[in-house]
């Protein structure tokens, strides 16, 4: 049966401090449980902290024989319980108040108090460390800055802002540079550094652009631009404009444009040897008196064998002359010549020209016809021009200049346009996008005839915009008339 302790009577309940009643169990002003508040411990004596006692002695020897046993607890008397001595208490170090943040007071430690070690003598006196002690934590006196010790990092160690130095001087602290001297290379990322023939800064070391990665000439009334597109690595493409004059001092106007193969081998050199050679035969052509479409017959020529040269093996490699037109540098080529009311064209590949007539009720017309399988099927009548191009072989090229090329057939036509308009002169990076003449007279900006380089630039980029899978080059010529009255675009001479 458990047995009922009676409670200790309280002089005021702990909820609303109105003294009980003897014997109640709840409070009659707030209800509060007074079976609930615990009793006061009566007897909590403080225990002193005392040195430990020392170690036993050791067992008494016999002088007449082997020490005597030890005799173990469960054996000895039973000793009578002696009453303690009585102990002084301890007096513990006052805790500081809390600061004006409200941290609480610390916690003391066994070591803010002195004592004894085991061998009695007194424990150190020098006072720990106290983290909660402001004062503490000001240095007497303020020692010297060591030196820095050098960074594993170098020059490029982060600085006080956690920010690493830069290569390149940072352009709002750096002093300004002496301006380079005539013909040197400046970095275009960093503005300072030289560019070394390798095409590297010697300062930041950011790869330069090549110079043909983007061209653009304008040349009076005729303009080219050649970009190296969004997938190629390098330009291929090449272009040249010029303009003469005719022996009765009429002006002539040429374009020529050409597309390195980039199956072959050196295709950019092919395309720049080509564009030079034909643009320099026409040049000197046509103020002779050459008809127009005689000289770009001519400058055809002179470019295939520009291009041919290119294959020839240099002294001392006979035992390659075996492997020499394989894989020898290509391209195509496509011209235009305005001169005397007539529009020149000549062609070998792939590349185009397109008229679009300045007011664009007219309509526009393609002039060249490719040489590639896709025209061939068309021509021989064994698919439609849909049909042909959408087959993967469609842009397979039949014609070509270089020497692995099988027979050079030059192409050329004569126009006399009865109306103003302007002559596209093309690679496929941009006719891929805009194939029939009609897409093309919608890509060509309304005023590419009073603007040729801007309407080059806009042509450009229509091509990157989609997809720039190839090299872009287009060259535009502005074909001025008086209006003649109704008619086809362009006749044929």
């Amino acid at each position: 049966m458990s047995e009922s302790h009676q409670q200790p009577a309280l002089a005021r309940c702990p909820g609303c401090e109105e003294p009980p009643a003897s014997g109640d169990l709840f409070c009659g002003a707030c209800g509060y449980d007074l079976s609930a508040v615990p009793a006061r411990p009566d007897d909590r004596p403080t225990i002193a902290i005392t040195v430990p006692p020392a170690a036993p002695s050791a067992p008494a020897v016999s002088p007449t024989g082997p020490p005597a046993p030890a005799v173990p607890p469960s054996a000895a008397p039973p000793v009578p319980d002696a009453p303690a001595p009585p102990v002084a208490a301890v007096q513990w170090p006052a805790a500081s108040e809390t600061d004006s943040s409200d941290v609480p007071a610390p916690v003391h430690r066994a070591t803010d108090l002195p004592g004894t070690d085991s061998g009695g003598k007194p424990l150190p006196t020098t006072p720990p460390v106290r983290h909660d002690d402001r004062a503490a934590a000001v240095p007497a006196a303020a020692e010297p800055a060591a030196e820095p010790a050098e960074s594993p990092y170098g020059t490029n160690s982060p600085d006080t802002s956690g920010d690493f130095a830069l290569a390149a001087p940072d352009p709002r602290t750096a002093e300004p540079t002496p301006t380079p001297a005539a013909g040197t290379k400046v970095c275009v990322a960093c503005r300072s550094g030289r560019v070394d023939p390798d095409g590297y800064c010697e300062n930041c070391g950011h790869a330069q652009p090549r110079e043909r990665d983007h061209m653009e000439q304008e040349l009076g009334s005729v303009a080219a631009v050649s970009d190296r597109g969004l997938r190629h690595h390098r330009n291929e493409d090449s272009f040249a404009v010029s303009s003469t004059a005719l022996p009765d001092g009429s002006p002539a106007v040429v374009a020529i444009v050409c597309d390195g193969v980039s199956s072959a081998s050196r295709p950019d050199e092919a395309s720049a040897a080509a564009a030079v050679a034909a643009n320099e035969a026409l040049l000197e052509s046509l103020p002779r008196g050459t008809h127009p479409q005689q000289a770009m017959h001519e400058a055809i020529v002179a470019a295939s064998e520009a291009v041919n040269v290119l294959a020839q093996d240099p002294p001392g490699a006979a035992e390659h002359e075996a492997h020499r037109h394989q894989n020898a540098p290509a391209c195509t080529l496509v011209g235009a010549i305005m001169a005397g009311g007539l529009l020149v064209v000549g062609w070998v590949g792939d590349s185009r020209v397109y008229w679009v007539p300045e007011d664009r009720t007219g309509p526009p017309a393609r002039l060249t016809e490719d040489d590639s399988w896709a025209a061939q099927m068309v021509a021989a009548g064994l698919m439609n021009e849909a049909e042909a191009y959408a087959d993967e072989r469609a842009h397979a090229i039949t014609g070509w200049l270089g020497a692995d090329s099988y027979e050079l057939e030059p192409h050329t036509a004569s126009f006399k346009p009865d109306r103003p308009g302007l002559v596209v002169v093309c690679t496929d990076g941009l006719w891929n996008y805009a194939e029939s003449a009609e897409e093309m007279a919608a890509a060509v900006p309304p005023e590419a005839h009073l603007r040729p380089l801007h309407g080059a630039q806009v042509l450009v980029g229509h091509a990157l915009d989609g997809g720039g899978h190839d090299n872009v080059t287009v060259a535009l010529l502005p074909f001025t008339l008086e209006q003649q009255g109704a008619g086809s675009a362009c006749t044929t001479v």
